[in-house]
């Protein structure tokens, strides 16, 4: 190896040396002798292991660009060892995996030997036989004891509780795209679930609900993770050890498994990433036949897959920027050959729009169309969204209601908060406890539909009654001062300058006075956001702020949850500072005057995008302030690649081994260093195809630096898979190195197959220790000395 990397940086200028006979000249004893396998001269040592597949070597043009330094880039390419786009007139270079014999003294237009047909189909045969092998043995693991334990489990009490939801049809709020859930319901209605099991914590037995098709699911997805990423690797490289490595490293990873046996979006959001990946290398790999039916093909089932993985997670935004970068490096190379016609460059431009902008986005757009349409019955999620939204479900009190439209004096109204998860303004008898404030009526706000949410709106300088039929409607108008009255306890909404419960510099909000008699304080000015003062109150539309007269400060809601003598509801306060945000604005939902006429609330109801736009932006602001429990296990991102099982580490030390060798390779080929062919082939497949693994895993890693949410060990998994992929196309690049740089082709065969089946038997006795971990222990606590998993925590952040 040590001798393969001197070679590399072995001085060398823009001009090659002269080629010289075998065995002379400088780094000929580097050089080792020819490895032939008998009836294919040609073919290159390293796929013996585990069959033959012949290959032609790089030609002698291709050799000359890249000593003069024109590599290809290192991603958003095609398959290693092929021209970046192939002319008209021109055949396709099929992919190179020289590390075999020195072709270099070859002929360049020389072809490999063309296989007997009967060789042909053997060696077909065992693709498909290695194929089936590694999906077999990943369906094995998966689906080994996935109906234990017979209780819910970690996060299913949300995702199989969705799941009824949409059995029942119940509407319910998510801060994740809604496909995941959806098909997690599919699977349950179509396996004979019914939707009544009340999924409410974890270790709640399920009993004679059937639960198995959701679980099954989600193992079979996440079986499909394995031979995906074989035949991605595949692709790549041209490799089956690299491929099979792979393949061990994820069929063996306790974690992954864990995540595939359990009713959770992790396996599905990680199906279409790597689907999406799959298909985007095929499609690659298509290149040399564009507008053709498997071009065409696959470069749909990549928007496809673009589809189902943003509409799982919003983490799939990260694969949708990888298949965007190699899709504006494909067209940059389109753009600078000269060969193709402006006319023809617009069609690659055109068909990359409709199938990987205007597919995905129709796509996803109408997962959302089938989700309102299903949830179409009132339920837990209603308080995350606006009334007008909410007037649209049935069994809402808003839905179908009649009301009137323009706010009025003596009205019986709600107020909502319009910040997701604030609710409505809130009182109570219950008084604030000694040493909190002034000791008066509790002011919160309240998630759920109650009779305290009703306020009377009253003139702050008279106590007449404005509903007595002598007196003219008198409608409420932006600008007026007014009185909030609670209608069951008939206090006054108060402020002073007491400081509020739980945010400093904001004053207290109370209930206060006897009867709607009160003081000054309980005098507020009532503002519609962007109007005229003048101009009318509508319900439901009219976005409002309620200005306190003596201190000037502004009705809001800080969103933190009270003490146990709150009952847990959230703290209103009034801010001084006017700044327009969402806790400080409020809209009238319920509306009740019997001297008003009503109108149908179907005139207000959103249209299909403004209900798209509202999702979104609820569930953007869902995940932006999730925040750690007391006592949950959270963990950052910089723990997730060094606090697991070996696996993890072989994958962080092949990640730094790559940028090593990739820096190396990248700076002797922009030197204009001499490559033997063998080495020529071997970067080509680690620069390429190994450079887009390495953008995916940081695409799919560093991101969550730069989040504010609460984090998770799960989060790293989308990585993992790119990083364990990277492994197995890097272990067999750096075994073939070592294997080229030896004399013996004897010693290079030894060599390469110890260090493939080394690596593989490492990866199964990882998991034939660690299997506990993901089937489930028996015995002791692995805390305890007596316990068969004492000696396996390696490290004391390991929480067995």
């Amino acid at each position: 190896m040590l001798c393969a990397t001197s070679r590399l940086l072995a001085a060398g200028t823009a001009t090659a040396p002269p080629a010289q006979p075998r065995g002379r000249g400088p780094g000929a004893r580097c050089r080792r002798r020819e490895l032939h396998f008998p009836g294919h001269p040609e073919l290159p040592p390293g796929d013996f292991l585990l069959g033959r597949l012949a290959r032609p070597s790089v030609p002698a043009g291709r050799r000359v660009a890249l000593r003069r330094g024109r590599m290809p880039p290192a991603v958003g390419g095609g398959p290693a060892g092929s021209e970046p786009r192939p002319r008209r007139g021109r055949a396709g270079v099929e992919g190179a995996r020289a590390v075999g014999p020195d072709v270099g003294a070859e002929p360049a237009a020389r072809s490999p030997k063309r296989p007997a047909r009967g060789s042909r189909c053997t060696e077909a045969a065992g693709r498909w036989t290695l194929l089936t092998l590694v999906t077999l043995l990943s369906f094995a693991t998966r689906f080994h004891r996935l109906d234990e334990p017979r209780h819910i489990c970690w996060d299913e009490t949300h995702f199989g509780k969705m799941g009824s939801y949409y059995i029942n049809r119940t509407f319910f709020f998510d801060v994740h795209p809604p496909l995941g859930k959806m098909l997690i319901g599919l699977a349950g209605y179509l396996s004979g679930y019914d939707g009544t099991f009340l999924f409410q914590k974890p270790g709640d037995k399920y009993e004679h609900h059937n639960y198995m098709g959701m679980r099954g699911f989600c193992a079979f997805l996440g079986s499909l993770l394995v031979p995906f990423a074989y035949l991605t690797v595949l692709e790549l490289s041209k490799s089956f050890p690299a491929a099979l490595l792979t393949a061990a490293l994820l069929t063996f990873d306790t974690g992954c498994l864990t995540l595939s046996q359990y009713i959770l979006l992790d396996p599905i959001l990680m199906f279409f990433i790597m689907a999406a990946m799959l298909s985007m290398v095929k499609y690659n790999s298509c290149a040399n036949r564009p507008f053709s039916a498997p071009w065409w093909f696959w470069l749909s089932l990549t928007g496809i897959n673009l589809a189902g993985a943003l509409g799982v997670k919003f983490v799939g935004l990260f694969i949708i920027l990888q298949v965007g970068w190699n899709t504006i490096s494909d067209l940059w190379h389109l753009f600078g050959d000269l060969s193709l016609s402006v006319v023809t460059v617009g069609k690659h431009l055109t068909a990359r729009i409709l199938c990987l902008i205007a597919l995905p986005l129709t796509l996803y757009t109408a997962t959302y169309a089938i989700h309102f349409m299903v949830l179409n019955k009132s339920g837990p999620g209603d308080g995350f969204f606006s009334s007008a939204f909410q007037a649209r479900l049935s069994g809402n009190n808003l839905h179908n209601a009649s009301i009137p439209e323009h706010l009025a004096y003596g009205s019986v109204i709600t107020v909502k908060n319009l910040r997701m998860a604030i609710g409505y303004l809130h009182s109570h008898r219950h008084l604030y406890p000694e040493g909190i404030g002034a000791r008066q009526q509790q002011v919160t706000t309240y998630l759920h539909k109650d009779y305290n949410n009703l306020w009377i709106i009253k003139k702050h300088n008279t106590n007449a009654d404005p509903l007595d039929p002598s007196i003219p409607v008198e409608f409420v108008r932006h600008g007026d001062i007014v009185r909030l009255e609670h209608k069951e306890t008939s206090r006054n909404l108060h402020s002073h300058y007491h400081e509020a419960p739980l945010t400093r510099k904001h004053y207290q909000v109370t209930g206060y006075g006897i009867n709607g008699t009160g003081d000054s304080n309980d005098f507020w000015r009532i503002e519609v956001i962007n109007r005229k003062f003048g101009n009318r109150i509508k319900v439901l539309r009219s976005r409002i702020r309620l200005i306190h007269l003596v201190t000037g400060c502004v009705l809001g809601s800080s969103g933190k949850v009270l003490p146990k003598w709150g009952w847990e509801q959230l703290e209103v306060t009034c801010t001084p500072y006017l700044k327009e945000t969402l806790n400080s604005i409020w809209n009238v939902e319920d509306h009740i005057n019997p001297k008003l006429p009503n109108i149908s609330l179907d005139v207000l109801q959103p249209t299909f995008p403004e209900i798209l736009l509202e999702s979104h932006m609820v569930m953007i602001r869902g995940n932006n302030g999730l925040k750690p429990k007391d006592n949950e296990f959270t963990s950052k991102p910089w723990h997730w690649p060094i606090n697991y099982q070996v696996i993890w580490w072989l994958n962080l030390l092949s990640i730094a081994l790559y940028l090593l060798l990739g820096s190396i390779i990248a700076v002797a080929v922009q030197r204009g260093t001499h490559l033997p062919a063998e080495v020529e082939g071997l970067s080509q497949v680690l620069l390429q195809g190994g450079g887009q693994l390495l953008l995916g895993w940081m695409l799919h890693y560093f991101p969550f630096f730069l989040m504010g949410r609460i984090l998770y060990f799960h989060h790293y998994f989308p990585a993992m898979l790119f990083s364990s992929m990277l492994t197995g196309i890097l272990w067999d690049t750096l075994l073939r190195l070592c294997a080229w740089s030896l004399a013996s082709s004897f010693l290079a065969r030894g060599v390469y197959m110890v260090g493939i089946l080394s690596l593989l038997l490492g990866t199964a006795y990882s998991f034939y220790l660690f299997h506990p971990l993901a089937y489930g222990m028996v015995g002791p606590l692995a805390q305890d000395p007596g316990s068969p998993m004492a000696g396996l925590r390696w490290l004391e952040s390991w929480d067995f």
